[in-house]
């Protein structure tokens, strides 16, 4: 077999199919986000397509946090936690996040997709006969965590109540069942029935699994998620986080029972056996989740920029994903023309937005996924909508009726 010629054919199928993806080598300014720089491109952009999504990668309080732990401890963490690499900085972050969400502890991993993978993989491979009921358009993170722990699965239809319900009443009431599922969904932006998915599980005897990575940060008095907006937190089994979206770092999260939480810390491989996250980062998130658990600022002024980028679109027509989160996604439906839109937007009118083709998404749905920010100005907003409407019309794409004013 020639290996190069095996990998050269299909990178270019990808290519072929419009879903090849490049990468733009940004540097943000710091203090002036979304603006960037991008070298391989037209140099100074704006991003709008950023899961740092109330800028707090930019705020003081997180710079000056990470610059005081760098200056304190070090860079790294010296290894593993089990080994070398629990530092006060975790401790306190656990802290913080445990009190966040209303649960007794909190365990902290190297990533969202980790703490989603590692959670899953170990609650399904250690409980005797668990079955574990998957929403169908879970995160990947929690797909493959499912998958490794070779647990009993039953796929749902995504936010079909009754579905989960047949399913559930297919098991024994006392066999022990677990339902995961994600608050908001992060391509179509829609958000799960976090009260009727517990009341189905009350009745059949299930835990619950909550990824809240879209949501925390953004909803709830301090941030806590739709789970606390919604006065659900005390319901749920398990709520898995990160601090890489709207807290503007880096790592993921479980927040749960303290025997919960032991429980993983022991037994996760993806727990043990990795090094732990830098205490600077640890410090920086902990400043990040203090500050939103009192300032509900930059959550206003986030929605607010959300609501007016939505009423913009629709006075030109562009299609989007109707939903009652803070993602916008702006349906193409095809991949070439989709990936052509991201190229000149950011050619030609400084605008970074990547494409989101299939894997990620359903081939005909490709779609341009924009994420506000309160940082973005009402400049950024006129000069983004703009540039949609003369690509919606060199495209020749489909558009919505324009209400009367």
């Amino acid at each position: 077999m020639n290996y190069q010629d095996f990998f050269r054919s299909a990178l270019d199928q990808l290519r072929d199919d419009g879903n090849y993806r490049e990468f733009a080598e940004l540097e943000r300014h710091r203090g002036a986000f979304p603006a960037a720089i991008c070298h391989n491109g037209p140099g100074e952009v704006t991003i709008w397509c950023s899961n740092d999504y109330l800028g707090m990668g930019q705020h003081p309080d997180v710079l000056a946090a990470m610059h005081n732990a760098l200056d304190r401890t070090g860079a790294g963490a010296g290894g593993t936690r089990n080994i070398s690499g629990t530092t006060h900085d975790h401790v306190q972050l656990e802290a913080e996040l445990a009190d966040l969400h209303g649960k007794e502890a909190a365990l902290l991993f190297t990533s969202g997709y980790v703490s989603n993978w590692a959670t899953l993989r170990t609650l399904g491979a250690r409980i005797p006969g668990l079955t574990i009921l998957s929403d169908a358009l879970n995160h990947a993170s929690m797909i493959e965590g499912i998958r490794h722990s070779k647990a009993a699965r039953r796929i749902w239809k995504h936010n079909d109540l009754a579905d989960l319900e047949a399913k559930l009443a297919a098991l024994p009431l006392n066999a022990p069942k677990l339902i995961a599922f994600e608050s908001v969904y992060s391509m179509d932006g829609d958000i799960a029935p976090i009260a009727e998915i517990c009341d189905l599980a009350d009745r059949y005897n299930a835990m619950t699994y909550l990824d809240e990575v879209h949501a925390v940060g953004l909803y709830g008095p301090r941030g806590g998620g739709i789970a606390e907006r919604d006065g659900l937190m005390d319901r749920l089994t398990v709520i898995e986080g990160t601090l890489g979206k709207a807290f503007g770092v880096m790592g993921g999260y479980i927040a749960a029972s303290a025997e919960l939480c032991d429980f993983i810390r022991s037994f996760a491989s993806g727990f043990i056996f990795t090094t732990a996250l830098p205490p600077a980062v640890a410090a920086g998130a902990t400043a990040a989740v203090r500050h939103l658990k009192s300032s509900t600022t930059e959550r206003t002024a986030h929605q607010a920029r959300v609501a007016e980028v939505r009423a913009r679109l629709d006075a030109i027509g562009l299609p989007h994903i109707d939903n009652p989160s803070h993602i916008i996604p702006v349906m193409v439906g095809d991949p070439v023309k989709c990936k052509f839109i991201s190229d000149t937007l950011l050619r030609d009118h400084g605008i970074y937005i990547q494409p989101i083709n299939y894997p990620t998404v359903p081939k005909g749905t490709e779609r341009l996924r924009i994420t506000p920010s309160p940082v973005h100005s009402a400049a950024d907003v006129d000069t983004l909508v703009s540039a949609l409407e003369t690509l919606w019309t060199q495209c020749q794409l489909a558009r919505r009726p324009i209400a009367a004013q």
